[in-house]
């Protein structure tokens, strides 16, 4: 069975092996989360459930959300995301889901939004190299140089130019979930994730493990 979960980033700290190494790890709060709806191959083509995370108050959300959420028995919740699963027979609308259902050493994938930077250049944004800081060289040491070539009289897509940088969805592989507390809906996965302390991230049991 395929595992998944919604949680929030409370942030990076750091725990001990049972040999004595240094584990840098991030803190997620995951769940509980209450599956709003359930889909099966018959009725919408592919298996997936629906999970809802965080309560909120009811003034906060649409007509059509709050019906869709109280045809499954479910109270207002902040967030709505649909996870794949092989097989939906486990799941019942307003069942719950909770962290205990990762065991530690399971590989996981962790998808977040990243912080928000702004209009960024491309040394920031793309990491490019500077000019020399030197006289001469003028005022344009942090500026992207040639656009291009004279031949097709335009600028190539995809060029590396400044613009809006971070603020996007990212998902990081195989992760390694070190530590879960079941009381206290903890789990320490190993390493950094997208977004901010916080944010809302995605867990669920790697695709490539």
């Amino acid at each position: 069975m395929k595992k998944c979960i919604i949680g929030k980033k409370l942030g990076m700290t750091q725990i001990f092996d049972n040999k004595g190494n240094v584990i840098p790890v991030t803190l997620i709060e995951a769940g509980p989360c209450v599956v709003a709806q359930k889909k099966t191959v018959e009725t919408d083509g592919y298996a997936a459930i629906q999970l809802a995370y965080e309560d909120t108050k009811e003034k906060h959300l649409t007509k059509a959300e709050l019906g869709h959420l109280k045809k499954a028995g479910v109270s207002a919740k902040k967030h709505l995301k649909e996870f794949r699963v092989d097989d939906v027979a486990a799941y019942e609308a307003g069942s719950v889901v909770t962290v205990d259902t990762f065991t530690e050493g399971d590989k996981v994938d962790v998808t977040g939004i990243t912080k928000g930077r702004g209009y960024s250049g491309c040394v920031k944004r793309w990491g490019h190299h500077i000019l020399r800081m030197t006289h001469g060289t003028g005022p344009i040491h942090r500026q992207p140089g040639s656009m291009g070539v004279i031949d097709p009289a335009r600028i190539f897509k995809n060029k590396k130019m400044p613009g809006q940088y971070g603020n996007e969805q990212v998902t990081i592989l195989n992760l390694e979930a070190v530590k879960i507390d079941a009381e206290k809906n903890l789990i320490a996965v190993k390493g950094a994730i997208p977004g901010a302390k916080g944010g809302i991230v995605f867990i669920r049991d790697s695709v490539k493990a």
